[in-house]
């Protein structure tokens, strides 16, 4: 079994939680901290079509610079 650990973006602390998945199937985690304001978050944020559309730009040769300027990130 592969440990990762998580860190809450909010508080930083490494006490964070299995707490089910979203509709899209992505893993979602709560954080232990009882004073942290961020109650549930994902281990990565992607927006509906940025994996398509950032693979596109590399196989056209785009930058990362480039393409993270586009992309608005």
């Amino acid at each position: 079994m592969t440990y990762i650990e998580l860190k809450c973006p909010q508080c930083n602390q490494n006490e964070v939680i299995k707490f089910g998945r979203k509709a899209s199937g992505n893993q979602s985690y709560r954080c232990k901290n009882t004073r942290c304001d961020k109650d549930t978050f994902l281990r990565h944020y992607c927006r509906p079509g940025d994996l398509a559309e950032t693979k596109e730009k590399i196989s056209a040769g785009s930058g990362m610079r480039l393409i993270t300027s586009l992309m608005k990130f």
